[in-house]
């Protein structure tokens, strides 16, 4: 039996892949919770043994052993002095993190959603998104599913908005206005939309953050998928992030590199971006205090491990 994985292709062939055969089965055989739970007391993890099942129980090993890994050694032993408690701390930061990074997403896509709509149905009417036209940097096909993705949401929703605009004017209408249809929409479908409009309209959008179109569409991407991240309550706090948002231009927004430049490789540059956003989106939030008062009550958390650079603190992002 034989299986195929894609591996990244050379440089030169960055858009190819390469697929390799390997002839291997995974032989694994499923354990006990009393069995994952002495494993893991045998490769050098300090805990109470009723303690661990009991976790086990509650999360997945395979979950938890994303939390394991910072504290492995190169083979599959645990660091001297690993425990129990030291890791399950990081599964509870990385939690509230995760609650903390979805509170401010929320926030960012309700406003970016607003100005899109209004902005929209201001150029082309309430009902113009049915109209390809009107989205034409979006294929047909990608429109197409959009559309139809959306109007399938819209027919399966119970929200009594919804009922009342139709039981009132059904027989002239059958799609909603747009300041209604940004109500069912999806992260993925509100950056869908952003993307497919004309230039002048995501103008009109990124205007208030002061950053270019560009940049602002980067950011929805990049918090489109930290978002899912989360929803799916996945690991977020040492994360590597798949896609590494824009940052604007250090002519125009020095702060992003002086006197700290932002990586943008981990979850840093996502609560930084964050931070600035919700300065116009939310402006009266204690959102960073918030999250500054988590990483103060978990100092023991490696910052360096989420993105953070030295001197973090001096960046005039975070002042």
């Amino acid at each position: 039996m034989y299986y195929y994985v894609s591996i990244p292709a050379a440089p030169l062939l960055a858009s190819v892949n390469r697929w390799v055969f390997l002839f291997m089965e995974y032989t694994k055989p499923p354990l006990t919770f009393e069995q994952q739970a002495d494993l893991l007391i045998s490769r050098g993890l300090i805990a109470n043994r009723a303690e661990l099942i009991q976790r086990l129980q509650t999360v997945n090993y395979y979950r938890l052993s994303g939390y394991l890994y910072p504290f492995r050694e190169n083979d599959t032993t645990f660091r001297v002095g690993t425990t129990l408690d030291k890791v399950w701390h990081h599964y509870i930061f990385d939690r509230r993190l995760r609650m903390l990074v979805m509170d401010a997403v929320e926030r960012v896509e309700v406003a970016v959603r607003t100005h899109l709509a209004y902005h929209f149905a201001r150029k082309f009417g309430p009902f113009s998104y049915t109209d390809p036209s009107t989205f034409p940097t979006l294929q047909r096909e990608s429109y197409d599913r959009w559309l139809n993705e959306l109007t399938d949401e819209v027919n399966r929703s119970n929200e009594e908005f919804i009922e009342r605009f139709f039981s009132k004017y059904g027989n002239n209408h059958v799609s909603l206005p747009v300041w209604m249809l940004v109500e069912v929409m999806s992260f993925g479908k509100t950056l869908t939309f952003y993307r497919g409009v004309d230039k002048e309209i995501r103008k009109q959008v990124a205007e208030p953050y002061g950053v270019h179109f560009n940049v602002l569409e980067s950011w929805l991407r990049s918090l489109n998928a930290v978002r899912n991240i989360c929803a799916h309550h996945g690991r977020l706090w040492n994360r590597e992030l798949g896609y590494k948002p824009l940052l604007p231009k250090e002519r125009k927004n020095p702060e992003w590199y002086i006197p700290v430049a932002v990586p943008q490789e981990r979850v840093f540059v996502i609560v930084t971006i964050l931070r600035y956003l919700l300065r116009y989106a939310a402006p009266t939030s204690k959102w960073s205090e918030r999250l500054i008062l988590l990483l103060d009550e978990n100092k023991e958390i490696l910052r360096r491990s989420m993105g953070f650079p030295e001197r973090w603190e001096e960046s005039p992002l975070w002042k």
